[in-house]
């Protein structure tokens, strides 16, 4: 079966609307208009396929600003593929810079992974690019560009593939509801000024107000320790999100708040919403008032089913979910930020005529102990004084930056910056944050590429390194702060939602559903700190930013353990290209996943089976985070001579 592009007639969709000439092609905007499903983009099926990727202007808020389009499509067409089969893509470049498209969460020939400087050089200005790769899975994915800023101006779209046999889940409506976020600043300068000011896009900074009500509730001494303990790091307690909706408006399948995307059902139908957090920087809190779901996968990988109300979803996940509703009414699909700056908004209707009351945003939830890394300390343990305090190292930090702008990653220069978090007026010259000086750390290998230790029980499979342990690198002007206590949390629903009186959806609550995928004994352990200097917006793994990294290499077909520690106060979506994470979720049970929400201040373990060779993409996905340094480079190369021979005894 083959699908071709073709440039049907012009069908307005509110929210929408293209101007100018684009794609390089002499099309009008009539023209330009790919025609609009109910997934708010066109869906394409088969295996042949021709995307033209261009700019035109787009006009989401009243703006007309320029947009990177495929097929003339904010989002991108959503392509629906089938497992077994093999599929040819020609993407075309119709812009004026290098362009590029990742497919997230697939299992390809690394030369088709989309990442430029690694798997290739990239699609040049005029140039067609073939992708072609036999489909081994079924789920949902997306795919998206990995050239400079391109994902954040609208190069993004929803991939499904269908599975070869039946599903077990059947359904009577099937629906992919692609969640953004867009500015209609250029995000160059949603760059710049994150490396400038990186609290610049935070509004919601603790008033007088807000310390008159905490003397209230708290108590005059109370408060003014907890405003001593800020002051001192020079953070604020409410930085959740770098770029807030301050700049952002969020989307539901390229539809606004206000345009309302609809889904539409019959009451007492099942419905898969399939769930794909595309947006650059932007994690959401997801719910359907008066409607429970039921989670079927994550990931693209099937789950054991669990019932539940409300979940977290960080940048670049899926989640498919079944829901049924019963009456005739309308809910509202309500993605709130992390941060509570704002949200989408779509409706899951019989009529299209109805629609459901939109929640309010919840109050903004504050940073505490726990997102810095020391566990359950409580503010009386702590003591709220300058010395328990010294945790966060400010005297030797720099402006190391990394240039992504087209993705060559031979050429990036690192850097750092939490822009999440508030931090004006910071003083660097002396130390205000954990001390590590007790802590062993000297001789640490700082890329943390091979076991620091071998198991005395066992010599193939090495000890686990304390998650505490910091490397030397740890300590440069790269890293203003280091966790005390890091701890698990994949039973934590996180910030903001710990107190519901509903079921929030965990890590912990999932668990693959055909078993252990894959074996759960390692032969190698990896730790890495996820790691940031909070006010210049630089961050890194270990303290080190890509430009100053050794790759990571793993050997072909080789179980390696990979940690990760969460150093910082943000959370970071951790994605492996190319490669399965299972996610350790104890007692011997596995989750399967493509990319890992970690927390601040936790710790937790992922399995990795090497078993595609090739220069594989490691990375934050929050995209700026990326671009600032949080990037790695991972080699899975062909192991030793007489390691094979180790492994050809053992099989």
């Amino acid at each position: 079966m083959t699908t071709s592009f073709s440039l049907p007639r012009r069908r307005f969709v509110q929210g929408l609307a293209l101007g100018g000439t684009a794609l390089g092609l002499g099309l009008t905007p009539t023209q330009l208009f790919a025609r609009q499903g109910q997934t708010g983009a066109p869906e394409l099926r088969g295996n042949q396929f021709q995307l033209n990727i261009g700019a035109a202007d787009v006009n989401l808020t009243g703006r007309n600003r320029p947009a990177t389009l495929v097929n003339g499509s904010l989002p991108a067409p959503t392509l629906r593929w089938r497992e077994g089969e093999t599929v040819t893509l020609r993407v075309t470049n119709h812009l004026p810079e290098t362009t590029s498209i990742h497919w997230h969460g697939l299992l390809l020939p690394f030369q088709m992974d989309g990442v430029p400087g690694l798997s290739f050089d990239g699609i040049a200005p005029g140039e067609t690019f073939t992708y072609q790769f036999p489909l081994r899975q079924s789920g949902t994915y997306w795919y998206h560009s990995h050239s400079g800023f391109q994902e954040q101006t609208g190069l993004y779209g929803g991939l499904i593939i269908d599975p070869a046999e039946p599903d077990p889940h059947t359904v009577d409506r099937d629906y992919a509801v692609v969640l953004s976020d867009w500015s209609d600043q250029d995000p160059k300068r949603i760059y710049a000024t994150l490396k400038k000011l990186s609290h610049y896009y935070n509004f919601s900074e603790r008033t007088l107000f807000d310390t008159l009500r905490d003397f209230r509730e708290k108590g005059v001494v109370r408060t003014l320790k907890d405003r001593h303990m800020w002051n001192r790091m020079r953070m604020s307690e409410t930085d959740l999100a770098d770029v807030t909706g301050y700049t952002y408006s969020f989307l539901v399948n390229g539809h606004t708040p206000a345009a309302n995307w609809q889904a539409r059902f019959e009451p007492g139908e099942r419905i898969k919403l399939r769930f794909i957090n595309a947006s650059a920087m932007t994690i959401f809190d997801l719910r359907i008032p008066g409607l429970d779901m039921t989670v079927v996968a994550m990931d693209g990988q099937p789950v054991k089913p669990v019932r539940f109300h409300e979940c977290r979803l960080g940048v670049a996940e899926t989640l498919d979910v079944i829901v049924e509703p019963k009456d005739h009414r309308a809910y509202t699909l309500f993605a709130q930020t992390i941060d509570r700056s704002g949200y989408a908004r779509g409706t899951l209707t019989p009529d299209p005529s109805l629609s459901a009351e939109v929640p309010e945003l919840d109050p903004v939830p504050l940073l505490g102990h726990r997102e810095m890394g020391m566990g359950a300390m409580d503010h009386g343990a702590m003591g709220h004084d300058s010395g328990a305090m010294k945790t966060m190292d400010h005297s030797r930090m720099n402006h190391g930056g990394m240039d992504h702008g087209d993705m060559n990653h031979g050429d990036m220069s690192g850097g750092m910056d939490h822009g999440s978090m508030n931090h004006q007026g910071m003083s660097h010259g002396t130390q205000s944050g954990m001390d590590h000086s007790a802590m062993g750390h000297a001789n640490h290998d700082t890329n943390a590429a091979v076991p620091f230790a071998v198991s005395a029980d066992n010599p193939d499979l090495p000890a686990r390194q304390s998650a505490t342990e910091h490397a030397d690198s740890e300590y440069g002007p790269g890293v203003d702060m280091r966790a005390m206590s890091p701890a698990p949390m994949l039973d934590d629903p996180g910030i903001g939602l710990r107190d519901r009186d509903w079921k929030v959806l965990t890590y912990a609550d999932l668990e693959y559903a055909h078993g252990l995928p894959d074996s759960t004994r390692p032969e190698r352990e990896i730790v890495l700190h996820l790691t940031g200097n909070m006010e210049r917006y630089m961050w890194s793994f270990n303290g080190i930013p890509f430009a100053d990294a050794e790759p990571l290499e793993l050997y072909h077909n080789e179980r390696v353990r990979l940690t990760l520690v969460n150093d910082t106060m943000m959370h970071h979506p951790i994605h492996l290209h190319g490669l399965w994470s299972d996610l350790e979720l104890g007692d011997g049970r596995l989750l399967r996943k493509h990319t890992l929400l970690v927390k601040p201040g936790e710790k937790l373990s992922y399995l990795v089976r090497a078993d595609a060779l090739g220069r594989w993409a490691y990375h934050c996905h929050l995209l700026y985070h990326m671009e600032a340094g949080m990037f790695r480079e991972v080699r899975v190369v062909p192991p030793p001579q007489s390691r094979h021979q180790h492994q050809e005894g053992h099989s």
